[in-house]
This record gives C-alpha cells, structure tokens and sequence, in this order.
C-alpha cells in the first residue's frame, strides 16, 4: 500500500536536522528527540513549511509518554500525529483527531502475538514496525491488520528499502541522513 509521496520518511535526531529538513521536499518529517519546551516551535515551523511532522512521544523530553502527555500534545502542541510504543498514547491521539502510530519492537514470536493484541484494541491509523529489515514480518502484520506499516530501525541502504517496500511497507522511517532523499516523488 503506497499513498505517501515518499519511500523514505526522515527521522531528525537534532532541531538542527530538523530545520534543515523544512527546506527539503518532504511530506512527513518524524521529529524524534526533542525537549518539550521545543515542541511547540517544531510544530509550527513544519506547518508554516508545509511539511507534516510526527512527533515520537515516548522521545520528548520533559513530556511523560502516557494518556496525560498525549492530551497535551494533542491540545497544545497539535502535531500531525503522534508515534508511541504505549497504547495510550497512540489510543489519545486517534481520539483527539492525529495520526496515530503505534510502534512495535519485535524481539520474538511472544513479543509479535502481543503487539497483534495491542494493535487489534487501538487499532491506529499506522504501524511501525522495528526491525525494518524483516521483510517476512512486514508483509505478514501488513496482511493480517490491514493496517499501512511504516519499517523503522536498521534500514541502511537503497536496497534495505526497497526490500521493504516490496514487502508491504508503504514507506521506511529512517535517521540516516544518505537515505532521506531516497524515492521522493
């Protein structure tokens, strides 16, 4: 499933990475560390910009990643969405109106089963999956939610990509600044 103008979400690690993706010709930007105090600005500069940006919530610092942080996120600071590995945030922010995406750490078959239960009761809007380099994986959660997937996490080359684009991703997050501009348009 690809309906994102991009097969490479960028992931800024800095506000300086960041400010530099504004002038880049990117749809979505995932802001990842960065101090609450900050969030504000981030948001803001990425509307007047035009880029959407997706604030990874369990990554703020300052900001408690539960049900209360996601409320205030979604109310004060209003980013297009919000990527989290608790359900409760991910569960706000579908509620207030953002994108949610729930992220899912595979270590094994147990830790698969219980994302597949968490997912089936939030049921976000997206799912990232981390490694982004099983393509079995991808393609299998991809089928059994029907949920878009975004692979995250490993994902170093052109081909690593592709690899999971072709296994149902609909695009790659990824802080490797050589892949950012990789497949836009």
């Amino acid at each position: 499933m690809r309906f994102l103008s991009q097969k490479v979400i960028p992931a800024a690690r800095s506000l300086k990475d960041f400010e530099q993706l504004m002038a880049a010709e990117t749809e979505y930007v995932v802001m990842l560390q960065v101090h609450l105090s900050q969030a504000k600005y981030v948001t803001s500069l990425a509307k007047k910009s035009g880029v959407k940006v997706l604030l990874h919530a369990d990554l703020i610092q300052g900001l408690r990643a539960d049900e209360h942080g996601a409320q205030f996120l979604c109310q004060e600071v209003r980013p297009e969405g919000l990527i989290s590995t608790h359900a409760q945030v991910v569960a706000t922010a579908k509620k207030r109106g953002l994108l949610a995406v729930q992220r899912i750490f595979l270590l094994d078959s147990q830790s698969l089963e219980t994302s597949y239960r968490v997912v089936q009761s939030v049921k976000p809007d997206w799912i990232e999956v981390l490694p982004g380099v099983l393509t079995d994986v991808i393609r299998e959660v991809a089928d059994k939610t029907q949920i878009p997937v975004l692979a995250g996490g490993f994902i170093r080359t052109t081909e690593d990509v592709d690899g999971a684009i072709r296994a149902g991703a609909m695009a790659v997050t990824s802080s490797d600044k050589a892949l950012w501009g990789y497949g836009r348009g």
